[in-house]
């Protein structure tokens, strides 16, 4: 009884929601390192600029 509730029906669309659920994961990290990425580059133009000033 236990072990058929660790399996996974993958008919009942699971397949298509775990796809969809990795997408979504994975462009939230795109975005963070996107955004983590841009604030660095603006901080180094602005010392950038501060140091030839």
């Amino acid at each position: 009884m236990l072990l058929q509730t660790i399996f996974v029906n993958w008919s009942n669309g699971a397949f298509i929601m775990t796809a969809i659920f990795g997408l979504v994961i994975a462009s939230l990290v795109g975005f963070v390192i996107y955004y983590i990425s841009k604030a660095a580059k603006k901080e180094r133009e602005e010392k950038q600029k501060k140091e030839n000033a």
